[in-house]
Order: structure tokens, then sequence, then C-alpha cells
């Protein structure tokens, strides 16, 4: 038999789905397109530098960079983890010292990560007022959903 994950193990039948965070799937995706561009630019500061900058620097920071934002995913469960997420956009235009055309690539990554951290939020919050409205509108119609809301068949 296999495994049963916590979330497998927690199912009941008519237990609503729970819903995931807008917020955080935007984050991520920020987060994953810069390890991205990260890795590439770790390339071609490897190509243009390796003679004056020993190549295991460049590839160890590179790297790590990279899968730094990777790991940080996986925080963003937590709002600590947004606040390593500002640290590595700010780390990311300071790779600019090294490449001066990461200025302007992280400064449009911290944007974007702003963008997302803010609209995901708003839709966040927009998502729970809809849900309480929708629970409120059931207790008092006895959870009747109606032709709009219930299964089509």
């Amino acid at each position: 038999m296999a495994k049963l994950t916590k979330a497998q193990r927690e199912w009941r039948p008519d237990t609503p789905k729970k819903r995931r965070s807008i917020k955080t799937m935007f984050a991520s995706t920020v987060l994953l397109l810069e390890a991205f561009v990260a890795f590439f630019a770790t390339l071609v500061v490897f190509g243009l530098y390796r003679d004056e900058v020993p190549p295991a620097l460049i590839l160890g920071f590179g790297i790590g960079l990279s899968i730094v934002l990777v790991l940080c995913c996986a925080l963003l469960r937590r709002p600590s983890g947004y606040a390593i997420g500002w640290g590595l956009q700010v780390l990311l235009i300071a790779t600019g010292i090294v490449e001066p055309v990461m200025f302007v690539v992280g400064l449009l990554f911290a944007l974007s990560w702003w963008y997302a951290v803010r609209t995901g939020g708003r839709l966040d919050r927009e998502n729970a007022q809809r849900a309480a409205e929708q629970a409120e509108w059931e207790r008092q119609h006895g959870g009747e959903t109606g032709a709009a809301g219930g299964d089509v068949r």
C-alpha cells in the first residue's frame, strides 16, 4: 500500500478543497524565473571574467544564488519568506556590480516581485471575501447552490 500524504490522511467526504494562495504562486513564479536568469548570467560572467576571477568563485556564487532563489519558494508559506525574497531582490540588483546589465535586469525583476506580492495579496483577500459571502449565502439558504453555482449536467 502506498504511503499517504498528510492531506490525503485528513481528507473526508464533502471537505472543501483548501484554496491555494495566489500571492505565493505569483511570487514563486518570479523567484523561479530569477533563478534561471541568475544561472545564465553566471555562465555569461564565467565566459567574460574566467581569466580575471577564479572560476570556482564565479560558479559557486552564481549557482548558489540560483539554488537559494529556488529554495526561497518553499519559505513563502511564512511572512519571513517574503522578507527573504526582498533581500534576494536586492542581491540580484547588486550583481550589477560585476555585470552592469544586471542592474537593469535586477530592477525589472524587483518590480515584478513587488507586483506579484501586491496583486497576489489583493486577489487572495478578494477570494477570501467571496468565499465568506458564499458561505453566508449557503448558510441562509440551506446549502442550495442554484443553477449558477451547482453542477451542470
